[in-house]
């Protein structure tokens, strides 16, 4: 891992060197950035990658020295994204790749985090080949979570596994089962399966910090929650399971996926400033996969 950027001093410009130009951002819909919708671009979805691919690109001397790629499409699974992202990043030459993947397959019935474990660890393997430094995920922690809360253990053992193969190949881990403010409830979009603006801006800070690079986002400032009466958190939970999680589970029944048919937002490795962004397709209903 590349030594930390001298920080900053204070009451001068935030513009250390970092190592990295070329950035692709591999996975599902945590990466294509669902939840955080961008109010200027109808239909596309800013999320944590976007954000750190900005902040990396105001920390090099030239911001058009910096390009990024985002590959990642809602609902994929992991072998979907080793047969469809692996190729394609590695061919854009990268020198930083990040990857979450196996989200999707762990928390389908019956998913098995020791066998998604062993295909990531195949992927990663063919990633860090590359000479890229990678970055990998861990799932968050989900106890709180209405019904996803069950599979927490899954969740757990997973991480464990992320743990494991990050070792073996010197990557880095971005940990979010470490990141406590997730266990917030304003953190989550409204189909609490993917995180609000306000969630993938504290992912972006926890990711820059795990690089070692300085950055001026504003910390977290958690404001006091409102506690719901009783009927009106039943309430709240009759409009999500019918607007979110029926649909997810239909999905699931009938073997669909969110991002069939979609293409990745960022194909190629750009410029963050400067260049028109590719635009991502429209996310319909906040219920996909991610």
């Amino acid at each position: 891992m590349p030594d930390s950027p001298a920080a900053p001093i204070s009451g001068t410009p935030l513009h250390p060197v970092h190592p990295w130009r070329r950035y692709v951002a591999l996975g599902d819909s945590f990466t294509e950035g669902i939840g955080d919708p961008d109010p200027a671009r109808p239909g596309y979805h800013r999320g944590w990658a976007d954000r750190v691919a900005e902040e990396l690109a105001h920390r090099v001397p030239d911001e058009e020295d910096f390009s990024y790629a985002n590959l990642a499409i809602r609902g994929r699974l992991i072998d979907q994204i080793a047969a469809e992202q692996t190729e394609p990043a590695i061919e854009l030459s990268p020198d930083l790749i990040t990857l979450c993947a196996g989200g999707n397959d762990v928390i389908r019935p019956g998913g098995d985090p020791d066998a998604t474990a062993l295909k990531l660890d195949d992927l990663v393997g063919r990633l860090a080949a590359s000479g890229a430094t990678v970055v990998l995920f861990t799932g968050p922690d989900i106890r709180d979570t209405p019904v996803m809360g069950r599979i927490r253990g899954k969740v757990a053992v997973y991480n464990e596994n992320v743990h494991t193969v990050a070792l073996r190949h010197d990557a880095v881990v971005a940990d979010l089962w470490a990141l406590r403010d997730l266990t917030r409830k304003e953190m989550w979009a409204a189909d609490r399966l993917h995180f609000s603006p306000t969630g993938h801006h504290a992912i972006t800070a926890m990711v820059l910090e795990t690089l070692n690079v300085p950055h001026d986002l504003v910390p977290f400032e958690p404001k006091p929650t409102v506690h719901s009466t009783w009927r009106q958190a039943r309430t709240e939970d009759v409009h999500w399971a019918r607007e979110h999680l029926m649909p997810w589970v239909l999905r699931r029944l009938r073997r669909q996926s969110s991002g069939d048919g979609l293409a990745p937002k960022r194909p190629l490795a750009e410029p963050m400033f400067g260049h028109p962004m590719v635009q991502g397709s429209d996310a319909g209903e906040q219920g996909e996969g991610r």
